[in-house]
Parts: structure tokens; sequence; C-alpha cells
């Protein structure tokens, strides 16, 4: 007998308090500073959480003001923080960043290249760093449907490293009291100066084992993963599409490849086909899906690769077609583009719902606006957040 997991996704990694400025221009000018929150693992919570899932972000802060305001601003989004744990001895992680990598033109459609920034991390040391097999625990992080992983905290020291491979390697059916183990989802989240810092100070790992030979183990080992084009040419040397990515990268059962604004193909293994990570590699796809990618007014890039990922895990956590889980993965990363801060509100489910299912002709006239989740299904469908005096396209009335 099995029970049923009282938890739909679990997020695990490390959060920081973000710095954003005042007003553009070098560190040295800036005169001030405006507080956020800033974490892949924990962005994917809250959206899923303000879309309707239960989401839990698990991790460790430190005992000072920068965690209380963490764990208060993510649960202030729905998502379960119950099993955050409080360090008494290392701090919480901050960073800065200049404006640098927010796009500047209202009218390009998606985002192009920014202007050099800066990111200045305080994060060595921090409680989050501390994350290990003996101090996470494990019911916590076993209680969903779903456990999301990103390949930053593999690079955040060697325990991080040790309970990530914990995390993917166990792929037994079911746990302690018959619950049924999670499907393990992980976003590569290439970051090159990440593992350049920590190559500096002792790189997690086995001697001589780089960055990209970790994340590649971790994905092979885990069933749902999203990577960008570009980070597996960077990571892996992998060129030629997404068909060649997947030849790189056979053991997952679903790999979902990210391609900029041209959108995303997905390569789902036959149901029934998927086995251990071993024996994965005699099973065969159904045939690759893509779906473009929408064209957005861009505010700021920032977050969207974490909204589109939270919107395929809705889409799978419902079942829905391959199609339209991409398809969610691309409005909920559009619902991010067009909003300045890192955890834009996702688009109400029914307005998400008509949309992923429009015509393939009437999907790619949409383009969406600063505030068109917000602005009902009938300026969502028009693809404008409602501009005085203008003609709504034909799409509308879809």
């Amino acid at each position: 007998m099995t029970t049923t997991p009282d938890t739909d996704v679990v997020c695990l990694g490390e959060s920081m308090v973000t710095f954003l400025p005042s007003r553009p221009g070098p560190l040295a000018d800036v005169p001030s500073f405006d507080r956020a929150i800033g974490g892949a693992e924990s962005n994917v919570a809250c959206t899923l959480a303000r879309a309707g899932h239960r989401a839990r972000w698990v991790s460790r802060v430190g005992t000072d003001g920068f965690g209380d305001h963490l764990v208060r601003e993510i649960a202030a989004h729905g998502v379960d923080t119950t099993a955050v744990e409080r360090d008494p001895v290392r701090p919480t992680g901050i960073y800065f960043r200049t404006d640098g990598e927010r796009a500047t033109g209202a009218d390009s459609v998606a985002p192009g290249p920014c202007a050099p920034s800066e990111v200045l991390y305080y994060r060595a040391g921090s409680a989050a760093s501390a994350m290990s097999p003996a101090n996470v625990p494990s019911r916590a992080v076993h209680a969903g449907q779903v456990l999301h992983l990103t390949g930053i905290t593999a690079a955040l020291s060697a325990d991080c490293l040790a309970l990530m491979r914990a995390l993917t390697s166990d792929r037994t059916p079911t746990g302690a009291g018959g619950t049924p183990r999670p499907l393990v989802s992980f976003d590569v989240n290439y970051r090159v100066e990440l593992w350049r810092t920590a190559a500096r100070s002792g790189a997690p790992g086995e001697p001589g084992t780089s960055g990209a030979e970790v994340l590649r183990e971790l994905a092979r080992h885990s069933d749902i993963v999203f990577v960008g084009e570009d980070e597996a040419a960077a990571a892996w040397g992998v060129t030629g599409g997404p068909e060649a990515v997947r030849e790189a990268l056979h053991e997952p059962s679903v790999l979902v490849v990210k391609q900029g604004e041209a959108g995303a193909t997905a390569f789902v293994r036959a149901a029934g086909a998927a086995g251990a990570a071993g024996a994965a590699e005699a099973a065969e796809d159904t045939a690759a899906v893509f779906a473009p990618a929408l064209k957005v007014d861009v505010v700021s890039p920032v977050g969207a690769g974490d909204a589109f990922a939270a919107g395929f895990l809705a889409g799978t956590l419902r079942g829905l077609p391959v199609r339209e889980r991409l398809r969610h993965g691309h409005l909920m990363a559009a619902a991010a583009l067009t909003d300045a801060g890192d955890l834009a509100a996702p688009p109400a489910r029914e307005v998400a719902d008509r949309l992923a299912v429009l015509d393939d002709e009437s999907w790619g006239r949409l383009r969406l606006g600063p505030g068109w989740t917000a602005g009902g299904p009938q300026t969502a469908v028009a693809g404008r957040a409602g501009r005085p005096g203008e003609q709504e396209p034909e799409v509308r009335s879809v």
C-alpha cells in the first residue's frame, strides 16, 4: 500500500537576499540599493505556488535578519517553508548587481544583447553551502510528486555536491512507509563564474573533475532535465541542435532543450519504456515536440528560465500533452520577461489554458506586453496590455 504525497513539488537550493541598484551605473557609483530575494529553486517554488500548486522550499539560512526576510517573503508567495533550517553559525548569502543585465528597449521581442553587468556575490561559507545528506531532512525532500534541483547547488560546496548525488542516485520506486519516490527534475543552470570560483577554492567533486562533468552526471541520473542549447555547447561542446543534445543525454525520461527566442523542444520517452537510469539507453523516444516561443515586449530577462521550468512542471503535474506543457512554460516565461521583478505574477490558469491550446497560427500572432497577466482573458488573447486606441488583433475572438 502506498500513500499520496502531501506536496506537489519540493524545490531544494540556496536563496539569497538581492540588492538592486536604485539607478543605473557601476556598483562604485550606485548610492543606494533596493532589497529583493533571488534563488533559482525558490523562484520555481514561488511561481508554482502562485499558480495554485502545493510547493515546498527546502534550504538553510542564517539566524540573521536576512534569513528572516527570505523565509518570510517566500512564505508570502504561498510556499511551505517549514523544512528550512536555521544555521546558528553561518550567514545568509547576499549579492549585489547592476542594471546591465536588464533589457531596456520596450519594443524588443526577446532578450537581446545587454550591457555588461556587475554581479558581486557574498555566498562563500553561507548557511546554504553547508547543506549535506546529514542535515537535510529526507522526509521533507521526498514529500512531493516532483523534486526540483539545479546545477547551482552542486557548485556551492563538496557537501552540497554529495547531497545532490544522493538525491539523484536513489532510483528506488518507494521510500519509507511506501511513499512513492518523486520524479527528479534538474535544471542544468550552468554558471561558468560560479564553477570557476569553486575551482579556485577547491572544486567540489573528485580532483580533475570539471563542473561540466558534474552537471552531466547529475542530469543523467534525473527524470526531467532542462538545458539550453547554449549551455550544452558551453559545458559539453555539444552542437547541432536539440537532437544532438538528446543523443548526448539520452538517459532522462524527459529532456527539454531550450532554444532561446526560437522556442523549446521536448523529448519524452514512450510510456512504459523508462526504467532505471542504466536501462534507459535502449528505450526510444516518442517524436520530438517543438513549441515556438512567444513574442514579448521584454522588460527584464531575469527569472525567465525559472518561470519556464515552473510552467512545464505545472503542466506535467496536470498530465497535459507535451506541447501544452511547453506552451505553459513559454507563458510563465513571458510573465517574467514582461515584469521588472524577479518573481512576476503568473497568468491565471484559465487564461494560460486558453492560450496554450490556440492553433499554431494564432499562437504565432500573439505578442505580450507589460501587464498582460493582469488584463484578463481578452487582453491576454489580444496579446497587449490594453493600450488606448489600439485596434486588437483578430486572434482575440479565438
